[in-house]
C-alpha cells in the first residue's frame, strides 16, 4: 500500500499594498492577488527595490507574476545608495536616493527542500512616545494634554483606543491680542505611527507645533468634516471666534518639550497661518499646506552668491530657499531639491539626491557661506546643464528638470547660448530677478533683455521680476505653483522625446531581401537616437507592396530594447509599389492615433516610381500636421520625393544610389528633426 502523498504546503496570501519592509522575515513566499496593476503601489528600484516597495506591483515589474497574480519568492538583501527606476510590464518604478533594506523577487517555486514560513510575521507599529510636562506617556493614550491657542470645542473621539466619549465642552480663551498664557486640554485623538506614515506616504495633513513654529507635513486634502477652522488665504488675522481644526496632540518629534501634531485636512491654496508662540505675543507665520501631492520635479536652484548681494541679501535669499523647501515638501515621490551657488563660477552646494526631506533641507540651506565674485549666469546654466541633471546626482529621467535662477540686478556674462543649450535639453528655465535694472541702469546690463532670451518661453510663466529684496518672501507662492505646474513645463518636451515617428517602408519586389535588412537596419539606427517610451517618443512601423500592413503600432513597444527586436522581426513581403496608398494608410492606423501633444513625423523609404498618385495623400497628411520626411534609393522617382516631402525639400527629401549608402542620412535626419523642433517660437 502506498503512503499518502505529504500535504502542499500553504502560501499566504498578501494584498497589493504590502511592502516588503512590513513583513518580519529574511526570506518568504506569498500569494499575490489580481489587478494589483491598477492599485498604482509604489515600487522604487528595478530588479533591486527599496523595502518601502509593493511586493506584488516590484513582481510584476520584474516579470516574475503577471497583473492576474501568483506566488512570489522574496528575499531581503542589504540596503543601496541609489534605486534606479523604469517602465517594465506597465509599472512605473521610481528612482530613490538612499534606502535602508532592499529585496529581489524570483518565481514562487521553492528549491527542493526549501521550507518556508506558512504564516507572515508583521512588523507591529510603534508606540509613539510623548512628554507631558516631565512625564512620558504613549500617544495611544485615551487623554493627553495640549495646548488651545484659540476657541473651539472639543470634538468626539475617533481614536480606537480610547474607551469612553467624554462629552463636547466648549472651552475659551481669550482674544489673540491680550492672550499671556495657553491653556491645556484634554486630546484623545490618537497619533499615526510617525515611522508608517513616513514610509507610506500617509495622505493625512500634518501641522508640527515645535517651541510656536510650525510646519505642515504630508499631503494636503480638501473638505474634511472634522475641519471647524474659519480659512481664509495667506495673510489673514486670527479673529476671536476662529477656531482650530480639532484638537493638538503631543508628539515625540521636534522639542521633546513642546511638540504638538494636528491630525486634520487644509486647504492646498493656504500657505500661512499666523499663530502666537506659546510663551509669548509674538505673532509668527507657520507653513500651512505643502503641495507636493502632484509635484514631483528635479528641481536646481541656482543663488547668486556675487560680492554685490552683501550679506544680509544673502541671508534673506537663502531664508527664502529654505520657505520653498518646506512649502514643496521634498521626498522621493514628489519634488527633489538641489542648490548650485554661482559668482565667477558655479560649484554644488548639494546635489538633488543629497537630501531626500524638507526637514533635512533646513541646517543644509542655514550652512551654505557665501562665496562672493561676480554674477556669471551664463556660465552657471552651462555648469547645470553639462553636470548637475545627471543619474549619479539624483536626476530621476521621469521627472521634468526645472533650474530656477536667483539674480541680483542682471548677470555680468551673456546667457543667450548657455541657455538655449540647457533649454534643448530639456531644462525648463526660470528667472528670479530681484531688484532688476530701471531705465537708467540698463545701458550697463551686458546682454539686453537677458530674461527673455534665457527662459524657457517668454510669455511671462517662467519669469518673476521682483522690486525689492525684502519683497522676496512674497514670490514663494507663486513660483511653487509654476514651478509644480508640469503640464506647462513645456522644456522638459525635447526634439528627442517628443516625438511620433511612422515609418513608411517600400516591401517591393525591387528591393531584395539583402536590401531589405538594411533598410530595417537603417530604421534600427534612426530610432536608436530618440528616447523611447510610452510618455517619451514612440515609433510605428508600416510595410507595404500594392497593399499595406502594419508592423507595430504607436506605444506598442515601449522601451527601446523592445522597439529595436521588432523591427529586426520585420518579414520582407515582397510585391509592386503603390506608395500613395501606403502614405494614407499610415494616417489611418497610426497618426489618427497620435497623442495631441506629440510631434507626427513620417518617413517614406522607397526604392521605385510609384504605381499610383502619391501628391494628394502626402497633402492630405501635411494638412493634418504631419511633418513628412521622403528617402529615395536607386530608382526612386525625384519628382516623387519632393511631393511626399515636407517644405523646403531640401531639408526632408534625401536621396543615395545604394542601399548600403543609407546609413550615411541617419545623422542628417535627426539633426533636421532637431533643428525644427528647436526653432519653434517661444512665445
Amino acid at each position: 500500500m502506498t503512503g499518502a502523498s505529504p500535504p502542499s504546503p500553504v502560501v499566504p496570501a498578501i494584498e497589493c499594498d504590502v511592502r516588503a519592509g512590513k513583513i518580519n522575515l529574511q526570506e518568504f513566499i506569498a500569494k499575490c492577488p489580481a489587478n494589483c496593476k491598477e492599485t498604482t503601489q509604489p515600487v522604487y528600484g528595478t530588479g533591486v527595490f527599496a523595502s518601502m516597495s509593493s511586493v506584488c506591483n516590484a513582481a510584476i515589474h520584474s516579470g516574475v507574476i503577471t497583473n492576474s497574480g501568483g506566488k512570489v519568492i522574496v528575499r531581503k538583501t542589504a540596503g543601496q545608495a541609489s534605486y534606479k527606476g523604469s517602465f517594465s510590464n506597465g509599472i512605473r518604478s521610481l528612482s530613490l536616493p538612499k534606502w535602508r533594506e532592499s529585496f529581489v523577487v524570483e518565481v514562487g517555486k521553492p528549491k527542493k527542500g526549501a521550507v518556508y514560513p506558512s504564516t507572515l510575521d508583521y512588523t507591529a507599529s510603534k508606540p509613539t512616545s510623548v512628554k507631558t510636562g516631565s512625564k512620558a506617556a504613549s500617544a495611544a493614550s485615551p487623554a493627553t494634554t495640549a495646548p488651545e491657542p484659540i476657541t473651539t470645542a472639543a470634538p468626539e473621539p475617533t481614536s480606537a483606543a480610547a474607551t469612553t466619549t467624554p462629552p463636547t465642552t466648549p472651552t475659551t480663551t481669550a482674544p489673540p491680542a491680550t492672550a499671556t498664557t495657553v491653556k491645556p486640554r484634554a486630546a484623545v485623538h490618537k497619533v499615526r505611527d510617525a515611522g508608517e506614515s513616513g514610509e507610506s506616504g500617509d495622505s493625512s495633513c500634518s501641522l508640527w507645533l515645535s517651541g510656536g513654529l510650525g510646519v505642515i507635513n504630508g499631503p494636503c486634502l480638501a473638505g474634511s468634516a472634522q475641519s471647524n477652522a474659519s480659512l481664509r488665504p495667506s495673510g489673514f488675522v486670527v479673529q476671536e471666534q476662529d477656531s482650530l481644526p480639532r484638537a493638538l496632540e503631543p508628539i515625540s518629534q521636534g522639542d521633546p518639550s513642546m511638540s504638538y501634531i494636528l491630525n486634520t485636512s487644509c486647504i492646498p491654496s493656504l500657505s500661512f497661518f499666523p499663530v502666537f508662540q506659546p510663551r509669548s505675543r509674538e505673532k509668527m507665520s507657520v507653513c500651512l499646506c505643502n503641495v507636493s501631492v502632484d509635484c514631483k520635479v528635479d528641481i536646481a536652484f541656482l543663488m547668486d552668491g556675487s560680492w554685490s548681494i552683501g550679506k544680509r541679501r544673502f541671508k534673506i535669499q537663502k531664508d527664502f530657499l529654505t520657505e520653498v523647501s518646506q512649502i514643496i515638501n521634498v521626498g522621493v515621490a514628489g519634488p527633489m531639491m538641489g542648490i548650485i551657488q554661482y559668482g565667477d563660477d558655479a560649484v554644488t552646494e548639494f546635489s538633488l539626491k543629497a537630501y531626500a526631506s524638507s526637514r533635512d533641507l533646513k541646517p543644509a540651506i542655514d550652512k551654505i557661506i557665501q562665496k562672493g565674485g561676480l554674477s556669471n549666469v551664463g556660465k552657471a546654466l552651462s555648469f547645470v546643464n553639462k553636470h548637475y541633471f545627471s543619474d549619479a546626482n539624483g536626476n530621476r529621467g521621469g521627472a521634468p528638470n526645472v533650474a530656477v535662477v536667483l539674480v541680483d540686478g542682471w548677470p555680468t556674462d551673456r546667457v543667450e547660448e548657455a541657455s538655449r543649450l540647457a533649454r534643448e535639453s530639456g531644462i525648463n528655465i526660470f528667472f528670479v530677478t530681484i531688484e532688476g535694472p530701471d531705465d537708467d541702469e540698463k545701458q550697463n546690463v551686458v546682454e539686453a533683455n537677458f530674461v527673455e532670451k534665457a527662459v524657457c518661453r517668454t510669455n511671462g510663466f517662467f519669469s518673476l521680476p521682483v522690486s525689492s529684496w525684502f519683497g522676496l518672501r512674497k514670490a514663494v507662492q507663486p513660483l511653487v505653483k509654476r514651478v509644480c505646474d508640469t503640464d506647462r513645463l513645456v522644456c522638459s518636451k525635447t526634439c528627442l522625446n517628443a516625438n511620433d515617428i511612422a515609418f513608411v517602408i517600400d516591401g517591393s519586389s525591387s528591393v531584395g531581401t539583402g536590401n531589405f535588412r538594411t533598410v530595417l537596419q537603417f530604421v534600427a539606427n534612426i530610432t536608436r537616437e530618440f528616447e523611447i517610451s510610452d510618455t517619451d517618443t514612440r515609433v510605428g512601423a508600416v510595410q507595404y507592396t500594392y497593399e499595406q500592413r502594419l508592423e507595430f503600432a504607436f506605444g506598442q513597444h515601449n522601451t527601446k530594447a523592445e522597439l529595436l527586436n521588432a523591427i529586426k522581426r520585420i518579414n520582407y513581403w515582397s510585391g509592386g509599389t503603390s506608395t500613395g496608398a501606403a502614405i494614407t494608410y499610415a494616417a489611418e492606423q497610426l497618426f489618427s492615433k497620435s497623442k495631441p501633444n506629440k510631434r507626427k513625423i513620417m518617413i517614406v523609404i522607397t526604392d521605385g516610381r510609384s504605381y499610383d498618385d502619391v501628391r494628394a495623400p502626402a497633402l492630405a497628411v501635411q494638412r493634418k500636421g504631419v511633418i513628412a520626411y521622403s528617402i529615395g534609393i536607386a530608382w526612386a522617382a525625384q519628382d516623387e520625393l519632393e511631393y511626399i516631402a515636407t517644405d523646403p525639400d531640401k531639408d526632408h527629401s534625401f536621396f543615395v544610389d545604394e542601399f548600403d549608402s543609407l546609413y550615411k542620412f541617419v545623422p542628417k535626419i535627426t539633426h533636421s528633426i532637431c533643428q525644427e523642433f528647436n526653432s519653434q517660437p517661444r512665445n
